[in-house]
This record gives structure tokens, C-alpha cells and sequence, in this order.
């Protein structure tokens, strides 16, 4: 699976994870370290299970199940949010 963002989709890193911007209608979200990892890792065509991975390498004690929860629900809030393309 190949995820991307929206064309009208801008990004700028923070301190703390990222900002998504939707430049058409003005909206906004905040990704924490976390979900910045994620979505950084899924962008590069990284698999969700290979995405779960990289944030288990950060947080060793996480388990595997939640590591793949977490990464599919970061999925599909963006996916709700129409801020990916697939």
C-alpha cells in the first residue's frame, strides 16, 4: 500500500512532530513525535507493519499488537481527515 498526501496538503516540522496544513480550506492538524514517525515512515513506502516497527524501535516496551493498532489508527484519522490520497 502506497500512502501520500493530498496535493494541497503542506508540511512543516515543529519541535514536537509536525503540522499538516490543508491549504484549501485552511484547516490544520498537529502530529505529535510519534505520528510524525509514522507518517514519515509510511511516506516512504514503508508497510503499516514496517511503520509499527520504527515506533516500536522507539519505544521498546511497546507492544507489537499496539504498535500496529496505533499505526493503523493514525491511518485512518488521516484518511478521515481526506489529508491522504490513498
Amino acid at each position: 500500500m502506497t500512502v501520500s498526501l493530498r496535493s494541497d496538503i503542506s508540511t512543516t516540522p515543529v519541535d514536537d512532530g509536525m503540522i499538516l496544513l490543508n491549504e484549501r480550506t485552511g484547516r490544520y492538524w498537529q502530529l505529535n513525535a510519534n505520528g510524525t514517525l509514522v507518517l514519515n515512515a509510511l511516506l516512504s513506502c514503508a508497510s503499516t507493519a514496517e511503520a509499527a516497527r520504527h515506533l516500536r524501535e522507539e519505544h521498546p516496551r511497546l507492544p507489537v499488537m499496539q504498535a500496529e493498532a496505533d499505526v493503523s489508527a493514525l491511518l485512518t484519522s488521516l484518511r478521515n481527515a481526506l489529508l491522504l490520497t490513498s
